[in-house]
């Protein structure tokens, strides 16, 4: 018997001692973490990310509507070699108008419900035995079983592994390439520019203008408002230009200010990431952290300078994740400019090292987020898979084959 053949025969026998259950965190859980460091293992003088869960696995999917955690065990020993998360929630996937042939009517979201995959992990030791076709396919019944009309990720571009798993084995498309935009959080504080005025919204008022002027993007949240009034949403600010009549002292409420709003306006909430996990590069050369080191003493001692900063990543640090971006006017990219020199300075006081977002290629206001090239990744990758026929809110076609739109919400409890 050729060599090939009986290494086939020996996986597939290997496969089917793979038992797949639900996540039991009375008594998974020290295994679990085990598994997580064997897959953070990073390549040897390279840079790599790691990511601490803070003891919670199921840390980035417990804030969704429904959400499950998988683990595939081996039958004769128990040992766990493998799991994978996944939430489900109703998002929008595209727009209709009011009323059919009417251009003067407003447009009204299409819902759909999805399912989102994330924290797919196989031990390194039993890697190419189907272990991770075999947790997505079970996850995907889940899905299915509770309604989900698709199911979506997000993997790195340069991630062969995962985009081939997903792409030729499983079924999924490439179906969006959105920029994470990373920037670090300097010893200083940031100045906000003297004529834009900063209004912090209530959940309610920030609920009522995310819908009525955002819940048509695609990816938009139908349950905004749980995303809103979570503990960990740190607060929803609106910028204005100075002197045109809205003030937080002054302020009327959203609806009023949607019925008369400025000539240039923009919005963005911060989700606190900091208290659901920790990342860490690790890698680094002693010459590349003294490097850093010193120019955090450099900004801490002479912060009137300004000068940009390496901050500590070579430790656990948190981050502060930016979402819900979003604004009107020729001056709107400038304000989301201010707004996110405002969510610097909130990851300051919060002890963060960086401040995140992830927009759409095509949004028009990526030009106002500042970020460092080297932190960000330009192409995210998003694939999609459709798992029904039926489609909620009446039909929209196959949703994977749609084009992108100018721009995305990102739910900030997936990041």
């Amino acid at each position: 018997m050729g060599t090939a053949v009986r290494g086939e025969i020996e996986n597939s026998i290997k496969e089917c001692e793979i038992v797949v259950r639900e996540f039991d965190p009375s008594k998974d859980l020290t295994s679990v973490e085990e598994v997580e460091k064997r897959c953070e293992v990073g390549p040897s003088g390279k840079l790599s990310l790691f990511t601490d869960l803070l003891g919670d696995p199921i840390c980035r999917v417990r804030h969704s509507p429904a959400f499950l955690m998988l683990v595939a065990e081996l039958s004769s020993t128990k040992e766990i070699v493998g799991m994978i998360r996944g939430c489900i929630k109703t998002v929008t996937c595209g727009k209709k108008l009011s009323r059919k042939n009417d251009p003067t009517t407003k447009t009204l979201p299409i819902y759909t419900k999805v399912a989102y995959i994330l924290g797919l992990r196989v031990s390194p030791s039993h890697r190419r035995m189907g272990i991770g076709k075999k947790l997505v396919h079970r996850m995907e019944e889940w899905f299915v079983q509770n309604g989900a009309e698709y199911s979506y990720l997000a993997t790195e571009n340069d991630n062969h592994a995962s985009v081939n798993l997903f792409t030729n084995k499983c079924g999924y498309s490439k179906f969006r390439t959105p920029s994470v935009l990373v920037n670090p959080v300097f010893a200083h504080r940031l100045p906000v520019s003297n004529r834009v005025t900063l209004i912090k919204l209530s959940p309610s008022d920030a609920e009522s203008l995310y819908r009525r002027r955002f819940s048509t993007t695609e990816f938009f949240p139908r349950d905004i408002d749980s995303v809103l009034n979570n503990s960990l949403n740190l607060g929803t600010f609106l910028a204005v230009p100075r002197g045109c009549g809205y003030t937080q002292a002054s302020w009327l409420g959203a609806d009023q200010f949607l019925c008369d709003p400025p000539e240039s306006w923009a919005v963005l909430s911060v989700w606190n990431c900091k208290d659901v996990f920790r990342l860490e590069v690790r890698g680094a050369s002693r010459m590349r952290k003294t490097l850093a080191k010193t120019t955090r003493i450099l900004d801490k001692f002479l912060p009137f300078l300004r000068l940009p900063s390496i901050p500590e990543l070579f430790r656990p640090f948190g981050l502060h994740f930016l979402y819900g971006l979003g604004g009107e006017g020729p001056s709107a990219a400038k304000f989301v400019k201010s707004l996110c020199a405002h969510a610097h300075n909130l990851a300051k006081e919060g002890g963060c090292s960086v401040v995140a977002t992830e927009v759409a290629n095509l949004e028009p206001l990526k030009v106002g987020v500042p970020h460092w090239k080297r932190l960000s990744c330009d192409e995210d990758l998003w694939c999609i898979k459709r798992l029904g026929e039926d489609y909620s809110d009446g039909s929209v076609g196959d949703w994977t084959k749609s084009p992108p739109g100018l721009s995305i919400f990102v739910d900030p409890r997936e990041f």
